[in-house]
């Protein structure tokens, strides 16, 4: 069982290392300490077979710890890890001249910390091994009654048969470098046999570099007469296959105690090492583009801030959504989408530095690491290739399939300190680029913040707003130019904001559109207005039209024709009195699929009007083929329908337009007699506005209505 000990001044990382200690094999016993001076103490009477200590502590660093640990009898040969944030040179050789085996940088990689510690722990095991088996072979001679030329021979042969069975490279050379032992492991690697080796120099058997490396550590051994710490290497063998080794180095001493030679012993850990690297890489990298993902990110992110620590210069993150990849998914298929993921992350690589990280964080979102920066425009240059270079076309089966970015920018030190600090103000700074339309990028600002804070509270209350019933709808009326009388009423939603009192659409709308919370507000909408416009009727008023906005998001997401029968047969309401309010950009975003749904709602009997016409795409192709009932024109172009002769051109065109295709027309946000007078002459059919009245509730329209009539049959 491996008894492992943790040494370092803070309990937090004394709790972390012991729990991955513990994880690396059953049955192993970890004992931590917060005081090097108490673990020495403790150590006189104990051996571990694996140390793992901190650099820097108060009192006693971590070099010093170590330097006095080699001076006790049994620490001469217990591997030694250091952890430290250091990475100057420097640190690492005052660890090594005090005896350390092995290196970590802080923040710790937790498989690392695994492998390597394994690692060790397997070495302690071998060195353990043979020197059981050495003991035993000398209490053998001791029992032995043979002579003792006999005993000599026949227990180095069989010393040298053990030697030879064991999976690792042993040898011996004496102090000038000469092979005076080499097992059949090592030869076999070399490609002789052992015998041949013996009296030549290293650099024959495993080439220059290697004997040239194995002689200059050789040398200080027998300098300094100490064992070197275990280390990794990579050794050619003679069929030219890369393996790598953890070996060790221990004088070889004569029977006078004077060194004569070194022992070298090397573990072979080359399948292990390629499965860790592979199950690394598959933790740490995205398995469709290979890209560094979360992760790694987060680690590189925490080195670049510890650079910055010590002077380096400040570094950007730019966190990258694409636009409208939904789109391509939906439109050709999941397999062309990752295809056209994999294209992104290429034309990503070839934009950044071999010191800047790319990853991918999932779905089709991106982030650069960008190092080394000297002002904000470097950030902004780099975005601004990013959007150029991902809004190129892509040709796919003689398609071209465009898309565009919206990205991020934090800046460190100025907008976090931290990695996932860094990380969530690059988002709120992306989510800022995509409300500003997309295939643009916005630097972090502090205010964001607040405004992350204001949505949040906002998506709680609209929620309550919703389970409480705290919206209400107002009217507002659609008048006749013909006959004067209300056709019509436009159904406006209202919210009763506690602590705010009625608030108009403006203030929550776009929020509830991003959220998704739209649709349960809008099915309230439709079922209340068609309540609302039933319960009219049956109380002996006009039968009157009621107009309902859809929602992109709710036409897109929901089977509207089946909302709408549901809607109509809970409510009774005579489809006829129902007009549903669509958006150009609705109509044009999926033509053929919003064709089929205005073809089964004018099947019921429900009324279409575009709203807003004029202001988007006015394609006469939808116009012409689509299932409309009336166009609404927008009021920017009544606005000033008086004194602009290019809105009352537009405003003539419209109305044209539509009764060459025998639709209504209505003319929004009419205020002025002036405008009202011009619209009659260019033949609008109807008219609502702040000049006969604003939205209203219920019962307000109704005496609206009636006072309407009764004017009506007085004139």
């Amino acid at each position: 069982m491996a008894l492992i000990v943790i040494l370092d001044d803070r309990a937090t990382n004394r709790k972390i290392f012991s729990k991955l200690a513990a994880s690396i094999e059953s049955g192993v016993t970890v004992r931590s300490f917060g005081d090097p001076a108490e673990t020495l103490a403790w150590l006189e009477h104990n051996t571990p077979d694996l140390i793992v200590t901190d650099f820097k502590m108060p009192v006693m660093d971590g070099a010093e710890f170590i330097r006095r640990f080699r001076a006790q009898p049994n620490g001469v040969d217990i591997p030694v890890i250091v952890i430290t944030v250091y990475e100057e040179r420097e640190f690492r050789l005052l660890a090594l001249e005090a005896g350390a085996t092995d290196f970590l940088n802080s923040p710790v990689d937790h498989q690392e910390f695994i492998t390597r510690a394994r690692n060790l722990l397997k070495l302690r095991k071998q060195q353990i091994l043979l020197a059981t088996r050495a003991d035993g072979l000398a209490r053998e001679l001791k029992d032995s009654e043979r002579s003792r030329e006999e005993a000599l021979r026949d227990s180095s042969e069989r010393l040298g048969q053990v030697i030879d069975t064991i999976p690792a490279m042993v040898s011996a050379t004496d102090t000038e470098g000469r092979i005076i032992f080499i097992n059949a492991f090592q030869a076999a690697l070399a490609g002789i046999g052992p015998a041949e080796a013996v009296g030549h120099n290293m650099r024959s058997v495993f080439g220059e570099d290697h004997g040239k490396r194995n002689n200059a550590l050789d040398r200080k051994v027998i300098s300094t007469e100490a064992a070197l710490p275990s280390f990794e290497e990579e050794i050619v063998d003679f069929l030219g296959t890369k393996r790598v080794f953890l070996t060790t180095k221990t004088p070889l001493r004569d029977s006078a105690n004077a060194v004569v030679g070194v022992v070298t012993s090397a573990l072979e850990i080359t399948d292990r090492k390629h499965a860790e690297n592979h199950l690394f890489h598959m933790a740490h990298h995205d398995a469709l583009t290979g890209l560094p993902n979360r992760a790694l990110l987060s680690d590189r992110l925490r080195r670049e801030i510890a650079r910055t620590r010590r002077g380096d210069r400040p570094f950007a993150l730019h966190l990258i959504d694409l636009d409208g990849f939904k789109d391509i998914n939906d439109g050709l298929g999941h397999q062309v989408g990752d295809k056209f993921l994999v294209e992104i992350a290429g034309r990503l690589r070839s934009l950044v530095r071999e010191t800047d990280t790319i990853a991918r964080l999932g779905g089709d979102e991106f982030a650069v690491l960008q190092t080394h920066i000297t002002k904000n425009a470097d950030a902004a240059d780099m975005a601004t290739r990013i959007i150029e270079a991902i809004g190129a076309p892509w040709s796919h089966a003689g398609e071209q399939v465009t898309s565009s970015a919206s990205i991020g920018i934090a800046i460190h030190p100025t907008d976090g300190a931290g990695a996932q600090e860094l990380l969530r103000c690059s988002d709120l700074a992306m989510y800022r680029a995509k409300h500003d339309g997309g295939k643009v990028f916005r630097f972090y600002a502090s205010d964001m913040n607040l405004r992350a804070r204001a949505a949040l509270i906002l998506d709680s209350e609209l929620r309550e707003a919703i389970a409480k019933e705290q919206f209400v709808l107002h009217y507002q009326p659609q008048i006749s130019l013909r006959t004067g009388q209300v056709v019509g009423a436009e159904a406006l939603l209202r919210w009763q904001r506690p602590g705010h009192g009625l608030v108009g659409p403006g203030e929550f709308l776009a929020r509830a559109e991003e959220n998704g919370l739209i649709i349960p507000i809008n099915e309230w909408v439709l079922r209340e207005a068609c309540s609302q416009a039933k319960s009219w009727h049956r109380r002996g008023h006009p039968a009157t039209r009621v107009g309902v906005n859809l929602s992109a998001t709710q036409f897109f997401k929901q089977n509207v024709p089946l909302l709408v029968t549901q809607v109509l047969a809970e409510t009774g309401l005579d489809p006829r009195l129902l007009d549903l309010e669509l958006t150009e950009s609705i109509v044009m975003h999926d033509a053929e699929a919003v064709a089929r749904d205005l073809q089964l709602l004018r099947g019921l009997g429900v009324g279409i009007s575009i709203d807003d016409f004029g202001t988007r795409y006015s394609s006469l192709t939808y116009v012409k083929h689509f299932p409309v009932d009336r166009l609404k024109i927008d009021q920017c172009f009544i606005r000033d329908l008086a004194s602009n002769p290019s809105d009352a051109a537009i405003v003539r065109a419209i109305v044209s337009l539509g009764h060459s295709l025998d639709l209504e027309i209505i003319a929004e946000g009419v205020e002025t007699a002036e405008q009202l007078a011009l619209l009659r002459i260019e033949g609008c059919d109807e008219v609502q506005g702040f000049y006969f009245a604003k939205a209203m509730p219920a019962e307000d329209l109704m005496a609206f209505i009636g006072e309407t009539c009764a004017q009506a049959r007085s004139a």
